[in-house]
């Protein structure tokens, strides 16, 4: 999909504020309602905007220890990968799982629990038991700094 400089201004505008009408949308942009529309629907319907989500504060909800973790597997298989990716994307208290390289780890997760008890669990009883993995090391966020979401439209 070929993007103009309406389409990139809305996409961020609405990376930003997922939840504006579309007449003050439309407003920003300089575009009137109808047409505004059927560029978000495009948009949408190309597959750059895949969703719209609602940020919670994890403070507010007694979520206060966030951590990343590298994780190290025993194999480089694509089986072995295939089967952390799945396992690890259904523990709620991962918030992002990356593979990388450059690292002695193969996997930097950052996960976000209530306490320290429910870090020990998560790493004891849910990642370190997922097969293949030999080695899991944790740095503890102090504060955060920044936490976006939006991407740069170039």
């Amino acid at each position: 999909m070929q993007l103009d400089r309406h389409d990139r201004h809305i996409l961020e505008i609405i990376q930003n504020e997922g939840r504006i009408s579309n007449q003050e949308l439309a407003d920003r942009v300089g575009l009137s309602p109808s047409p505004c529309l059927r560029r978000v629907r495009a948009l949408e319907d190309s597959g750059l905007i895949t969703g719209y989500k609602a940020i919670v504060d994890a403070k507010a909800m007694g979520l206060t220890l966030m951590a990343l973790l590298h994780i190290s597997m025993d194999r480089h298989t694509p089986e072995r990968f295939a089967n952390f990716d799945s396992t690890v994307s259904a523990i709620p208290e991962v918030l992002e799982c990356l593979l990388i390289t450059g690292q002695d780890a193969d996997y930097q997760l950052k996960v976000i629990v209530r306490d320290m008890d429910a870090y020990q669990d998560l790493l004891l009883n849910k990642i370190t038991r997922i097969e293949g993995v030999t080695g899991a090391h944790s740095s503890f966020v102090l504060r955060q700094i920044v936490n976006k979401t939006a991407i740069p439209i170039p």
